[in-house]
């Protein structure tokens, strides 16, 4: 139903919020044909779970509400997407069209699975916001596309980070998992640094996607888990089976997902007297998406073969689900009765529309025919007038390229130009090494070439439309057969090829156990990194540091991953500390596994006092008093003096500048000691001498109201006292 948009998102969104708090989210992606519903209670006052939900959709479309009075000390989600998401189409719905009720009926009528599968009795009171929300989204895409959805085609699912981490917004940016950091200033290239781009060798946009949503929202569940690295271990030892699914992927084009699914919405009714371009256009579509079926199909022989003999749980479920389902073959069977043995999916433009136009048998309708010997005759007066310009121009290089845009065009190299062009060519342009440009002549058959085109994509639609039908009775299988190209092509173009292009011991299978696991799995990861103001809360650095980690405090549980970096560095160095050690305290009291990078070297005691902490540190030799980072983790503390100044020298500093703040450091350093020396003597004298206990023969002692005539006064005391204790250890409280 959707034009083809790359890799760009899909998803129709609708938000609802009660006055407990409760927010219901119903996601449409109308690319693959699936409605996922989750419904929360709101933790945050700025809706972090809500944010979270909204950047792994990454909608085009949020239909929100009337604003209504929120719950207490929260803006409400209309005035969220109007402040947090401007550039996103905002559509504001009646409060009726948020019917719960009709939810759950539309629901039960569109999903591909039984009510019962979806446990939607046992779940519709717990679930009411969300149903709420899909019944408003589900009558806007109907009104706003001109569609009906299928009956039983939509892959619904209830609340999927029940099996999935939750991975927060500010998370997702710090651990570098989609974008780098900065990659504005490090430029496009940059993009290999993170973690998506590293794996993003998928050959589908489908494929892609299911790799964006797993690595936003990864699996929690083991035995889900168990099972994709089980079909990994059998395709690394397999060869034959990992090369021969790589050819069969190969057989698919880009958008395939979005073309099998397109079966799942049915055109309102269109009559005669609107037969107009956007018809032809829509027409078009649904032609190529029965040719690009017709080509999937005819490879299903070609997978049944590869997994024959597949031995792993999840590769022989996509055997018996699919090579052995009779309705592939019963759909195919249907589609050779009207389309042409010949007709296979092309990329190359003018092909494809040749293609199109002659992808019925011929003799099933007169009018087609008529159209199609229109459509031949301007094709080849087009290539006719080319000739007609080699010979008369003496152009013999001119080429007649094709785009869908232009139409046929004229491509003319420089070198073949003598002189200025002849004032018969139009549109002229400058294209590298060539000139692009059109005639009058050639631009009125690109016309009549078009609509005799649009001719036969709109008879074509009618001829088609009992086989549509057919298809949209088992569209079920159709929806399964996109699922299982996008996570085949993800499993083995994207993790497979990753492991298969490195060195045999770079990667090495993690192994999970029943209450203990290898790798921990979470349920959630939080992260605070970076230090940097938000202006647009109005937050300094420090404030936008304690959000941040007020966030995690508020949201974590024993069975969270928070990953911390240098908290508290922001404000003073005592109230920092103070800060770091309170939060690494509350953290350890929940279990929470919780990796904390810091520069105050006091943090790792900790270590004395807490069993389960671990210190460790990243190694660095100082040769020639210059840092070499050896990018090694070993254990314990480790204490290099001055590395601030050392650091600042790597990092360029002038040499003056870095003398400078030697000398600086050094009469710091020397100050410091002194100022302890004499604390070590002047505290312990002035405890003693507010103490009630003093000895008799210091009487006399008077408050003193300096440290020099403190020490003076001391000076005149003898070495030891009568019972031979000496006058430093009385001093220090011996």
């Amino acid at each position: 139903m959707e034009d083809d948009a790359g890799e760009q998102s899909s998803f129709v969104t609708g938000l609802i919020q009660n006055r407990a708090k409760e927010v219901g989210v119903a996601a449409f992606d109308l690319r693959s044909a699936a409605l996922h519903l989750s419904q929360y209670i709101e933790t945050s006052s700025s809706y972090q779970n809500t944010k979270t939900l909204l950047h792994f959709y990454d909608p085009t479309v949020i239909i929100v509400s009337p604003n209504k009075l929120a719950p207490d000390g929260m803006v409400g989600v209309s005035e969220l997407i109007d402040r947090f998401y401007p550039s996103v189409r905002k559509v504001v719905m009646a409060r009726g069209c948020f019917d719960d009720t009709k939810g759950a009926v539309m629901i039960k009528n569109l999903a591909a699975k039984e009510p019962s599968a979806l446990s939607l009795d046992t779940y519709y009171k717990q679930y009411y916001l969300c149903l709420a929300a899909a019944a408003a989204i589900i009558k806007w895409i109907e009104a706003e596309k001109g569609v009906i959805v299928t009956n039983h085609s939509l892959s619904v699912t209830f609340n999927g980070s029940f099996d999935h981490m939750n991975i927060d917004a500010t998370s997702v940016r710090n651990l570098e998992i989609i974008e780098p950091l900065h990659s504005a200033l490090w430029g496009t290239s940059n993009k290999k640094r993170s973690l998506f781009h590293m794996l993003k060798t998928t050959k589908t946009i489908g494929g892609t996607r299911l790799l964006r949503a797993n690595l936003l929202q990864p699996l929690k569940d083991i035995e889900t888990i168990n099972t994709r690295l089980d079909c990994l271990d059998e395709l690394m030892t397999n060869e034959q089976l990992f090369f021969g699914l790589s050819q069969f992927l190969r057989k698919f084009p880009k958008e395939t997902d979005r073309v099998l699914c397109h079966f799942c919405f049915k055109p309102k009714k269109v009559t005669s007297k609107v037969l107009d371009v956007d018809n032809a256009k829509k027409s078009q579509t649904l032609i190529s998406s029965i040719i690009l079926l017709k080509t999937a199909l005819d490879a299903l022989p070609l997978l049944a073969k590869v997994l024959k003999d597949a031995q792993s749980f999840l590769l022989a479920n996509i055997y018996r689900s699919v090579c052995e389902n009779e309705k592939y073959a019963s759909i195919r069977k249907r589609i050779g009765e009207v389309i042409d043995e010949d007709v296979l999916h092309a990329r190359v433009p003018f092909v494809a529309r040749t293609q199109q136009c002659f992808a019925i048998k011929g003799g099933i309708d007169g009018l087609l025919d008529i159209a199609r010997r229109s459509f031949c005759d301007t094709s080849e007066a087009v290539h006719n007038l080319a000739n007609k310009y080699r010979e008369e121009l003496k152009l013999p290089n001119l080429k007649l390229p094709f785009n869908n845009r232009q139409g046929f065009y004229l491509s003319i190299p420089h070198k073949d130009i003598q002189g200025k062009l002849p004032s018969t060519f139009i549109q002229v342009v400058k294209h590298g090494n060539n000139i692009h440009c059109s005639t009058l002549e050639l631009a009125s058959l690109n016309v009549r070439n078009k609509s005799a085109a649009g001719e036969c994509y709109i008879r074509t639609e009618i001829c088609l439309e009992a086989l549509v039908d057919a298809i949209r009775e088992d569209v079920s299988v159709l929806t399964l057969l996109a699922e299982v190209l996008c996570l085949l092509d993800m499993i083995v173009n994207s993790f497979a090829h990753t492991i298969s292009t490195k060195p045999v011991d770079r990667y090495t299978r993690p192994h999970f156990t029943a209450h203990f696991s290898t790798i921990r799995v979470v349920d959630r990861i939080f992260t605070r990194m970076g230090t940097v103001d938000n202006l647009e809360s109005n937050s300094s650095t420090f404030m936008t540091e304690m959000k941040e980690t007020a966030f995690v405090m508020q949201n974590v549980s024993e069975r969270s991953l928070i990953v911390m970096d240098e908290l508290g560095r922001a404000t003073s160095s005592s109230d920092g500390f103070a800060i770091a050690w309170s939060c690494c305290e509350h953290l350890l009291s929940l279990k929470a596994y919780t990796i904390f990078a810091s520069h105050m070297e006091n943090l790792s005691e900790l270590a004395t006092i807490y069993p389960n902490v671990k210190i460790l540190h990243f190694y660095v030799v100082i040769r020639n008093n210059r840092l070499d980072f050896k990018f090694q983790l070993k254990d314990g503390p480790r204490h290099v003096p001055h590395y601030g100044l050392l650091l600042a020298e790597v990092a360029g500093l002038p040499s003056t500048v870095i003398e400078t703040a030697r000398s600086i450091t050094s009469r710091i350093t020397k100050k410091n000691i002194q100022n302890m020396e004499c604390r070590n003597l002047v505290v312990p004298a002035i405890e003693l001498i507010k103490s009630e206990r003093k000895l008799h023969r210091w009487k006399d002692l008077k408050f003193l109201t300096n440290t020099k005539q403190l020490l003076d006064h001391l000076g005149s005391f003898p070495e030891k006292d009568g019972n031979g204790r000496s006058r430093e250890t009385f001093f220090l409280g011996n």
